[in-house]
């Protein structure tokens, strides 16, 4: 399906309106989906997470970069089945160097200041998932991809 101003506008909505996100990595062929608190950029080339050195899904992401993010606007309601938009977002994950990790912890600590201690913790992993595609579902049926140029 043709790709439109408000597509873009869709993923952005999500992006201010949803906290939580579901992380799919894999290692050695089995999938695994972790929640993480999220903050999508505005030119939606990146979404950045938080997450402890110490968790599968961590090791997971340096045994193998790619991976996807799900984010979506359900609310476990039957109006879901109508209403409720998912965008999946497909691309490569890999930890932010020290020097850019000022620049994420503003936009991160924005988005979720209950987590300062957490994200300043020395155990704690900035990440950034630079997307290479998302696929928008809406209605649980029409689906229409977005592709990012680098």
């Amino acid at each position: 399906m043709k790709l439109t101003k408000n597509t873009e506008d869709i993923v952005r909505n999500l992006f201010a309106t949803q906290k939580l996100a579901v992380l799919a990595t894999q290692n050695n062929g089995q999938p695994y989906a972790s929640l993480v608190a999220f903050v999508g950029r505005d030119d939606l080339k990146e979404i950045l997470f938080a997450t402890p050195k110490t968790t599968r899904k961590f090791a997971n992401l340096k045994a193998d970069s790619r991976v996807a993010v799900l984010i979506n606007s359900s609310e476990n309601r039957p109006s879901d089945f109508h209403r409720a938009v998912s965008v999946t977002a497909t691309g490569t994950a890999e930890e932010v160097p020290v020097d850019e990790r000022n620049h994420f912890l503003k936009g991160y600590l924005d988005r979720h200041p209950h987590l300062t201690d957490f994200i300043h913790a020395p155990s704690t992993a900035c990440v950034r998932v630079t997307v290479n595609c998302y696929y928008m579902v809406q209605n649980f049926q029409k689906v229409i991809e977005l592709h990012i140029n680098p």
